[in-house]
C-alpha cells in the first residue's frame, strides 16, 4: 500500500507516522510517497519509520506547495501499482485524496479510526455520536485516517529511498500564499480527548468542574 507523506518540505509532520501504524493493521508492504520540492530530508525521515518498506521521493517544483491538482495526478500514476492508498486526515489529506478517488472513480473512505480487516473500517458519523462499520469492494481503496485514534510508528527502520518522476505540470491552479495561526493551544485534530461545554453548564465555574 501507499501512504502519502505530510510534510512542509523539511520536516515529516508526526501525523505520518500514524497513518502508518493504521497500515500496519492492514497488513502488507507499506511504501510512502514524499512529495515536495528539494524534501530529501524528509524522505530520511520516513525511512526511519519501523514498518515503512519503502519510501518514494519525487522532487519537483510544482509539488512544493501540495497542490491538489499536481500532487493527484501522480498519486494516480504511482496508483498503477498499488490496491490502497492512505493519508493523514489533514487539510492537506482532505484536499488531495478525494480528487485521487475522482480519478480513480472509486468511493474514498474517510476518518477511519479503526482497521477491523483489510477491507472493513470503522469511522465516525452524526459529529461522532455513532461509529459507523465501512465495508469496502473497490479494487482500489482510498483512505484517510483520523490519527489522533492512532499511536505513531516508532523509529528505527531503515528503508530504501527510491526516486520517481513526477508529471509535467497540470497549471490548473497557482499557490499564491499562506498564513499560519499561531496558537498555544493543542492541535485539535492530534487530540486524543476534547471536552467541550455549552449554555447548559451556565457559567465558567461550572465547566472547570466538567474538566
Amino acid at each position: 500500500m501507499l501512504i502519502l507523506a505530510e510534510h512542509d518540505n523539511a520536516t515529516l509532520n508526526p501525523a505520518t507516522a500514524k497513518a502508518v501504524t493504521a497500515a500496519q493493521a492492514i497488513g502488507g508492504d507499506i511504501h510512502v510517497l514524499v512529495a515536495g520540492a528539494s524534501p530529501a530530508a524528509v524522505a530520511t525521515q520516513a525511512a526511519k519509520l519501523d514498518g515503512v518498506g519503502k519510501v518514494l521521493l519525487a522532487d519537483a517544483p510544482q509539488l512544493g506547495n501540495a497542490l491538489a491538482e499536481e500532487v493527484s495526478a501522480l498519486l494516480v500514476k504511482l496508483m498503477a501499482g498499488y490496491d490502497v492508498l492512505m493519508a493523514p486526515s489533514t487539510a492537506s489529506g482532505k484536499n488531495i485524496l478525494p480528487r485521487v478517488a475522482a480519478l480513480l472513480d472509486v468511493m474514498q473512505i474517510s476518518d477511519i479510526t479503526a482497521v477491523k480487516s483489510a477491507d472493513t473500517f470503522e469511522r465516525p458519523i452524526y459529529a461522532g455520536n455513532a461509529i459507523q462499520t465501512v465495508k469496502s469492494a473497490e479494487a482500489k481503496k482510498v483512505i484517510t485516517v483520523r490519527t489522533a485514534a492512532f499511536a505513531a510508528a516508532g523509529e528505527g527502520g531503515s528503508a530504501s529511498v527510491e526516486t520517481v518522476d513526477a508529471p509535467s505540470a497540470a497549471g490548473l491552479s497557482s499557490f499564491t500564499g499562506s498564513e499560519l495561526t499561531k496558537s498555544d493551544r493543542p492541535d485539535l485534530a492530534s487530540a486524543r480527548i476534547i471536552i467541550s461545554g455549552g449554555r447548559g453548564l451556565q457559567s465558567g465555574e461550572n465547566f472547570h468542574k466538567l474538566i
